[in-house]
């Protein structure tokens, strides 16, 4: 009974330090102040600017070819764990979940329906599919204590189809099936660069859809391929669909979406006269003459080349799976039939890698707005500086903006390291790229009062009163 009572008191003290007043709230998180407000002091941040302290992080000064990489790790967003594997870091995984958030929206607006399967996948699947000796070294095997056979999966064509063949005979009625996940994935690659570009460990989307016929499943190709480019277009990431090889994995026909940049490792061939563009790689040189990046086949224009950086890959795989592993379904006279089948892959890592390759300047980060891990910065005026009586008009800003714009909630950050000048917390919120930065500086003592806002990814600067800034903010809201 000692123990007992001794312990009550024990959960008592520790009940009575969430105690605020007279009503029971919730500890506060730590990086958040009295007030509720998200403090920049508090968030774990590693920036690591100087440039020696970067090459001891990643090695070599000349394996920092890639300017997503170098700025990913300067500004603390990815730190390296091995080679080609990182750790994400709070505003990484902030922008990861958001981007997991557009993907979803587009993939269940079409039917998909999300699944998770182990990333631990068994080496007999492989080997029903004769994949297991095609992959070669790019497959991580392993042995469990029983001496059965692992690999940890770059893909999953073979573990959906066997989980839909363990369902018995479907009915047609329930095809199109579109089952999708967004999880880690894993390649040994010989050598690992340019970051999340191309490492050993990844995230990403992977859709397998099943059908009845060869023409529905052209129909759910197309549907599929016309979501990618509906998510690219939200992100406002400019991208170019070629036709391309299919590889290890298979099929009849394929696809590449890539984001035109020229740290890309595909060379891109693309008509301007026409739709029609492919990756060098896959194209026969008596159909195109690409020795001198001549004649597009369709419509005889001269095709341009360009380098690009994939970020997706689509797969019409017909029965090439379905059939090894008897994954079928009962048509309308209830005979079984062996299903179609596709498969589409989205580089999710890659994608936030790429975005920030593409958008960013050579200094500073750019997001796609819908994914930056946060939208707004609110900077006051230093301690001591004649523009400090500014700082109760930065904090009551806050206070409005999370209060009334319900999207802004948890969105809003307010960089108290007020030891610093603003030029010092600008040149930082300039770099971490946040959509709008709002400085709290010594228009805010003339009357009117204004606040100076940056819109980082329009290079616009405003001067506008709290309501203007409020009425700002509520319009560009609501597209996130």
């Amino acid at each position: 009974m000692f123990w007992r009572t001794g312990y009550l008191k024990i959960m008592e003290g520790l009940l009575k330090k969430c105690l605020i007043g007279s009503h029971l709230q919730p500890c506060r998180f730590h990086h958040y102040d009295q007030s509720n407000r998200l403090l920049i002091s508090r968030l774990f941040q590693p920036m690591n600017l100087r440039e020696d302290r970067v090459i001891g992080l990643e090695g070599r000064s000349a394996d920092m070819t890639c300017k997503s990489q170098r700025l990913m790790l300067q500004l603390g967003l990815i730190h390296p764990a091995s080679p080609g594997c990182y750790h994400y870091l709070p505003y990484t995984v902030r922008a990861m979940e958001k981007l997991v958030k557009v993907i979803d929206e587009e993939m269940q607006t079409i039917g998909g329906q999300k699944i998770n399967m182990p990333c631990l996948s068994l080496g007999d699947l492989w080997k029903t599919s004769n994949r297991w000796d095609m992959m070669g070294k790019e497959l991580f095997r392993l042995k469990d204590r029983h001496n059965v056979e692992y690999c940890l999966g770059p893909t999953h064509e073979e573990a959906i189809t066997d989980l839909i063949a363990s369902q018995g005979k479907i009915s047609y009625k329930q095809l199109p099936l579109l089952m999708y996940q967004i999880t880690r994935k894993f390649r040994d690659e010989a050598k690992p660069r340019f970051g999340l570009l191309r490492g050993r460990e990844f995230y990403m989307k992977d859709m397998y859809t099943f059908d009845v016929n060869e023409e529905a499943a052209q129909k759910t190709y197309n549907t599929v391929c016309s979501a990618y480019s509906s998510l690219f277009g939200k992100l406002g990431l400019e991208f170019v669909k070629v036709e391309a090889d299919t590889g290890s994995i298979g099929g009849t026909m394929s696809h590449e979406f890539h984001l035109p940049a020229q740290i890309g490792e595909d060379r891109l061939l693309i008509c301007p006269g026409c739709s029609f563009a492919a990756n060098l790689e896959t194209m026969k040189v008596n159909e195109t003459n690409c020795l001198d990046g001549t004649s597009c086949p369709k419509c005889s224009e001269k095709m341009t080349e360009a380098k690009g950086i994939e970020v997706g890959h689509t797969f019409y795989l017909g029965t090439k799976y379905s059939y090894i592993f008897s994954a079928s379904y009962n048509n309308a006279h209830n005979k079984p039939v062996v299903a179609e089948m596709g498969c589409f892959g989205l580089g999710v890592s890659r994608i936030l890698a790429a975005s920030i390759e593409v958008l960013s300047t050579e200094d500073s980060i750019r997001w796609p707005r819908r994914i930056a891990p946060y939208q707004v910065c609110i900077i006051p005026p230093k301690k001591s500086s004649k523009e400090e009586a500014a700082i109760n008009f930065a904090e009551d800003l806050y206070d409005t903006i999370t209060e009334t714009l319900t999207p802004l909630k948890g969105e809003v950050l307010l960089d108290d390291r007020s030891h610093l000048t603003i030029g010092k917390r600008f040149k930082d919120a300039d770099k971490l790229g946040y959509p709008y930065v709002i400085v709290a500086g010594k228009k805010l003592l003339e009357d009117p009062h204004h606040f100076e806002m940056w819109c980082q990814n329009t290079g616009e600067t405003l001067f506008l009163p709290k309501e203007g800034i409020i009425e700002f903010l509520s319009k560009t809201s609501t597209v996130l």
